[in-house]
């Protein structure tokens, strides 16, 4: 039985604040049980989502030397859906009411929960063969492994992989202060360990020392090797490029799965979908003020309202967008700049364009069944995970070639009947909208082919089990 440990900050069901989340909490269920014993240890957060709070077992605790005081850390465990998860207690770091803050408060209780992460396992009794760690918050794991804790018989030989969700994170400070943190010597601060540009870097850490290091798409594996995509550590990662790989995150097939999904008007699937899933169109033109038109293109976009996702291109287009003959709905919070411009096309061009400037679930269900197309012209994307949901509910996205964008969309090829959305390769505006009118047209003009597409985007796996097999060959391989 190989023996695997997740290391996270944050997981469904229990906190959540983007897709992290989702990788480390669904990863664990798909992995073959006779083969692999997989837990996962987080931080209690006093934010954490009731009423798995009060399911918590008390383990064990102890009191860690760390930064200069002897500090509870207590150890909880939940047995959920047939996977163990540890919980490091101590009120003092994980209380409040959101698990991050400021930055240089989440680099002292990271530093902390690293260190109670890997002291609480002789505890808990149970001793990986492999620690997989996810993003800055666990960067010091990898380190701690091959300095103090690399001594002691118990961890001896325990190899660890650190996933990058998204590089543009870091848990960067000054030297001293993550020096202070950590406990580390003088050694282990120097240009080819975890100081980067004056500065300490924990994430850097992570990528030196760790055995394997993974990313959440290939394409992003790739990119982050270039400096426009490498944040500053584009030539560390050229050098680990031997031991890097990109495995694409999925989806939770039960929640994400039109024939079910309790939140949406009518139910589908990939054989009913054209008489069905219109009913779901009309049901959220009428939920939203639209021109209720069964016929009318509609377009979704579920989002944080930011640069990264693309937003200055829709900016620049949105005049000509709203030419088009097609409605838009869009769901998210984010800038202020982008938050008030669909705010005012809402009120411009009302019945055609929907602003929700908030996030609901069961809203977002609804649009990725009752829309046509759904549109991430993203600047970069490590993974992405809404082109997925929509591929899943056979609504055509409409991507930047870029990150897990382009590794999870195959282009419309028309000449050969090909392809599951629409993309386009340059960060252009006019690109973007000659890409969002061709989709109008085939939609138009060509509804065979548009029912193709969707049968095609329907078929598709991104599923949690293909994701689980890819990582299951890795730990082999280590």
């Amino acid at each position: 039985m190989k023996k695997v440990l997740l290391v996270a900050s944050e997981s469904v069901p229990f906190i959540k604040t983007g897709g992290l989340a989702d990788v480390v909490g669904s990863l664990p269920k798909y992995f073959n049980k006779e083969e692999f014993d997989v837990r996962v240890i987080l931080p209690k957060y006093s934010c954490m989502a009731e009423p798995y709070k009060s399911q918590l077992e008390y383990v064990s605790h102890f009191y860690m030397y760390y930064n200069n005081l002897h500090r509870y850390v207590g150890v909880l465990q939940l047995n959920y859906e047939g996977n163990i998860f540890y919980f490091i207690d101590n009120e003092e770091y994980f209380s409040g009411d959101r698990p991050y803050g400021n930055i240089l408060w989440d680099i002292e209780k990271f530093c902390f929960f690293s260190q109670a992460a890997l002291s609480a396992l002789p505890v808990v009794g149970f001793q990986p063969d492999i620690v997989h760690c996810h993003d800055w918050q666990t960067g010091l794991i990898p380190v701690h492994l091959k300095d103090k804790f690399g001594d002691g018989p118990f961890y001896a030989g325990m190899k660890s992989i650190i996933t990058i969700h998204n590089l543009r994170f870091q848990g960067v400070w000054d030297k001293k202060t993550i020096q202070a943190y950590s406990g580390l010597s003088d050694y282990y601060f120097a240009p080819d360990k975890l100081e980067a540009y004056g500065d300490a870097n924990m994430l850097k850490g992570g990528i030196v020392y760790a055995d394997r290091v993974t990313t959440v798409s290939g394409t992003y594996a790739r990119e982050i090797q270039d400096p426009f995509f490498g944040e500053g550590l584009d030539g560390l990662i050229r050098a680990k490029s031997n031991c890097l790989s990109g495995i694409v995150n999925g989806i939770d097939y039960e929640e994400f799965n039109p024939e079910t999904d309790p939140h949406i008007a009518k139910n589908y699937n990939a054989r009913t979908f054209r008489k069905d899933k219109v009913k779901n169109k009309v049901a959220l033109q009428k939920e939203l003020g639209l021109e209720e038109n069964p016929g009318k293109f509609l377009v979704g976009v579920v989002s944080r309202l930011t640069d990264q996702k693309g937003f200055d291109l829709i900016n620049c287009v949105m005049e000509e967008i709203c030419a088009e003959n097609l409605q838009l709905v869009v769901l998210g919070t984010g800038e202020a700049q982008y938050e008030n411009l669909f705010r005012h096309y809402d009120w411009k061009c009302h019945g055609q364009v929907s602003a929700n400037i908030y996030y609901s679930d069961p809203l977002a269900h609804k649009i990725y069944a009752g829309c046509d197309a759904f549109l991430m012209p993203s600047l970069f994307e490590p993974c992405g995970l809404s082109q997925l949901m929509s591929l899943r509910y056979g609504t055509i996205p409409i991507v930047r070639e870029t990150g897990g964008l382009r590794d999870t969309v195959e282009s419309y090829n028309e000449y050969e009947s090909t392809g599951t959305g629409f993309s386009f390769a340059n960060y252009n505006a006019h690109e973007m909208l000659n890409t969002i009118r061709y989709a109008v047209n085939v939609f138009y003009n060509k509804k065979r082919e548009w029912n193709k597409l969707v049968d095609r985007a329907m078929a598709r796996d991104f599923s949690w089990a293909s994701s689980a097999r890819q990582y299951e060959e890795l730990y082999r391989y280590m």
